[in-house]
């Protein structure tokens, strides 16, 4: 599944004109996408000084932030909207994040690999750990520090009080809504507290 479609399939979840906090926001290509075509405002956080400077020169607001230092120097519903996405597998304190992208926005949206996708339970059970377009690293060069399933997030939801609004999968640019821990590449939420 290509970036776009993801990003597409995201941007659909979010109300025309909100605001956003993006959280590890990359580039800032969605926040700049949120901007153009929903008429969304916000910031981006991100580490990586690189990405800082992308997001600057794309005309997006961003906070350089360490994610794993938590969401202190935000209230209560600050954004209409929080987005996670492919950043909760990179965090070292998932379960805190994901209930801080909860509590500062009035929804979180998170979207992650999904470790369940068949072809990665194929490269299980041949005994080697999946590569594939959307997990393309080699299990010794990854920045994944966690593996998680579409069921996986269901749980740590339920787990943490926080109300499920919406969850699907996307593969090859589809939402996948029967059985998407088995047919989707790419596991989306939409959570709120």
């Amino acid at each position: 599944m290509s970036d776009a479609s993801i990003q597409h399939a995201i941007a659909e979840l979010v109300p025309h004109g909100a605001r956003v906090l993006d959280l590890g926001c990359g580039d800032g290509a969605m926040l700049e996408y949120l901007q153009k075509e929903r008429g969304c405002s916000g910031y981006g956080v991100e580490i990586d000084d690189a990405n800082v400077l992308a997001c600057v020169r794309r005309g997006v607001n961003v906070i350089q932030l360490n994610l794993d230092e938590g969401l202190a120097m935000f209230e209560d519903a600050s954004f209409d909207v929080v987005l996670q996405i492919d950043t909760l597998q990179h965090l070292r304190n998932a379960e805190v994040m994901l209930r801080e992208t909860a509590r500062v926005g009035r929804v979180g949206i998170v979207a992650f690999p999904n470790f369940a996708h068949w072809p990665n339970r194929l490269s299980i059970l041949q005994g080697r750990m999946p590569v594939t377009k959307r997990l393309p690293y080699q299990w010794y060069d990854t920045p994944n520090i966690r593996v998680g399933t579409h069921a996986d997030l269901a749980d740590l939801a339920a787990r943490n009080g926080l109300r499920v609004l919406d969850s699907f999968g996307l593969q090859n640019g589809r939402t996948v809504r029967f059985a998407p821990n088995w047919r989707a590449g790419t596991s989306v939420y939409k959570l709120a507290r």
